[in-house]
């Protein structure tokens, strides 16, 4: 234990000491010279704004950049973490009225490159700087048109320094979220020069790479995280409509990557006014970006019920999504909850049953609370989840796999089985659930096993059932089913054999906050021989 509590300060000493010359390297004459070197030329292609209208959310009304006072806003030292990210990466520029000034909007960016022509740690940050360079080359009519020869030089000089920066760093960070705008960044200024040898080729290298990385032999993110698949989507949509637009070549594994991506997204999200949250994701309205792809041609369509390890059986009326796949490698792990067999129910447009979403902030202990299996619908033994999560690695330490996976759909039947191995090295479980629904009655029926192994250790185990914050539930005199009120569609709950009862737990699904809900709860004791838990959902108005 010393030798390793030693091993681990060292460490800490290690990665801090590399820190500190790394950033003094990064502010010194040298690399700032080195980052100088740049190819004097005038900005050939300028993308349209309305292209990133896929990453970016309106308000309806344009602003004036007259009525904005920005110009003073660079010193202000009280703006929130959150605040000062999107003030300095540019993103407000898509929200001015394209009638707005000139000479104004130059004169703002002027300002920014005057205070920061050499790299600064907090707004050169590669997220930051990526969006800056798309912000300010998409609204290139605004940032550089009719422009003075002596700003067209600083613009210029800024725009590729920060790019020469990014392929310095982009081989660098983990982050793959970082790494994807960064090659965006990267391809647009190679489009935006018609620099073809050193960016353009650069960040098509790069891009190719990303998906080489960070996709599955299915052409899904390796994560499992949806909430990543709209995001790649979006970005390789983005790329491609930047290089449509400006009559590039449009390279073949591109467009194979959309393809399949479109599969995935058009059984998981379009159309789908729920998100489902599953690995990551959160409450999401995807109606803008559905009429993106709309409007440029992209026809997204896929008979499959099943991608990314997650089996989606829908009609018009019911969809019934199972988290049926297995834990991603730990590198890929960051935003993995361990929600093996949970599963969502949609009715009518309306969650019936649902996981409890994901908390965005990852060093906050609520972060935690929302991987754990107790903040999905499934079983969960001895209140521990299914994998172990390493909190300071931010990934899980063991992996789980899917066992026997099975699934039919028919126009009067639809059934899913699924099993996984979470608990078998430590209490000798594995756990079994079949999922049964008739549509002709509308209902479902739930059968949750527990199959005992040699190593098998009796212990408690507790199957949640999570509702919406907005769902109305009430017990029924018998104390034998509970009833739920999804906007006037009701619905019973009962379980043979068990005490169900009602719970009060946390739900994550809007982006970075927390709300109570409740969940039907039924508990019990593992015994010797398999266990069958069964439990039915029926509509009863």
């Amino acid at each position: 234990m010393l030798f390793k509590n030693s091993l681990n300060y060292f460490n800490h000493f290690f990665f801090f000491i590399s820190n500190q010359i790394r950033n003094f390297y990064l502010s010194s004459k040298i690399y700032n010279k080195k980052i100088s070197k740049i190819y004097k030329k005038n900005f050939e292609y300028k993308p349209s704004p309305s292209l990133l209208d896929c990453l970016i959310k309106y308000e309806k009304k344009k602003i004036k950049i007259e009525d904005l006072y920005l110009n003073s806003v660079w010193t202000n030292k009280n703006l929130s973490e959150k605040d000062y990210k999107n003030l300095h990466s540019f993103f407000w520029l898509f929200s001015l009225d394209l009638k707005s000034s000139k000479k104004i909007t130059q004169s703002v960016v002027l300002n920014w490159i005057e205070d920061n022509i050499n790299y600064n740690k907090s707004n050169w940050e590669i997220n930051i700087l990526s969006k800056r360079i798309i912000a300010w080359i998409s609204n290139s009519k605004l940032t550089y048109e009719d422009s003075e020869e002596v700003y067209k030089n600083k613009f210029n000089l800024i725009i590729q320094k920060q790019i020469n920066h990014l392929m310095n760093e982009i081989k660098k960070t983990k982050w793959v979220d970082d790494k994807m705008i960064s090659c965006a960044a990267i391809i647009l200024t190679g489009l935006s020069l018609n620099e073809k040898e050193k960016y353009l080729n650069f960040g098509l290298s790069i891009l190719e790479k990303i998906i080489n990385f960070s996709f599955d032999n299915q052409s899904f993110p390796k994560s499992r995280s949806i909430r990543q698949l709209i995001f790649y989507l979006k970005h390789f949509v983005l790329i491609r409509e930047w290089l449509k637009e400006s009559q590039s070549e449009i390279p073949e594994y591109l467009d194979e990557i959309i393809f399949y991506l479109g599969k995935s997204y058009s059984i998981l999200c379009q159309g789908n006014n729920n998100a489902i949250l599953f690995n990551g994701n959160h409450e999401t309205d995807n109606k803008d970006f559905d009429r993106y792809l709309n409007n440029h041609g992209y026809k997204f369509k896929s008979n499959s019920s099943e991608t990314g390890g997650y089996i989606v059986l829908k009609n018009k009326k019911i969809s019934l999504i199972m988290d049926a796949g297995p834990s991603p490698e730990k590198k890929f792990s960051k935003n993995y909850q361990c929600g093996a067999l949970s599963f969502e129910i949609i009715s009518n447009k309306k969650k019936l049953i649902c996981n409890s979403g994901y908390f965005q902030k990852t060093k906050h202990k609520l972060n935690d609370i929302s991987k754990s299996s107790a903040n999905h619908t499934t079983l969960i033994i001895d209140n521990h989840s299914s994998c172990k999560i390493n909190k300071s690695k931010m990934e899980i330490e063991n992996s789980l796999k899917i066992l026997n996976k099975k699934f039919v759909m028919e126009k009067n039947y639809w059934n899913i089985s699924a099993s996984h191995d979470g608990y078998s090295k430590r209490y000798g479980v594995i756990h079994e659930r079949q999922i049964e629904f008739f549509p002709e009655n509308n209902k479902f029926i739930g059968q949750d096993k527990l199959i005992k192994k040699k190593n098998f250790k009796s212990s408690n185990f507790e199957i949640r059932f999570h509702l919406e914050p907005n769902t109305k539930v009430m017990k029924t005199q018998d104390g034998k089913s509970i009833l739920i009120d999804i906007e006037n569609e009701g619905w019973k709950f009962s379980a043979q054999g068990y005490t169900i009862d009602l719970e009060t737990g946390l739900y994550f699904g809007k982006k970075s906050s927390f709300i109570e809900n409740q969940n039907l709860f039924i508990s019990g004791i593992t015994q010797k021989e398999d266990q069958f838990i069964k439990w039915e959902f029926e509509k009863i108005a």
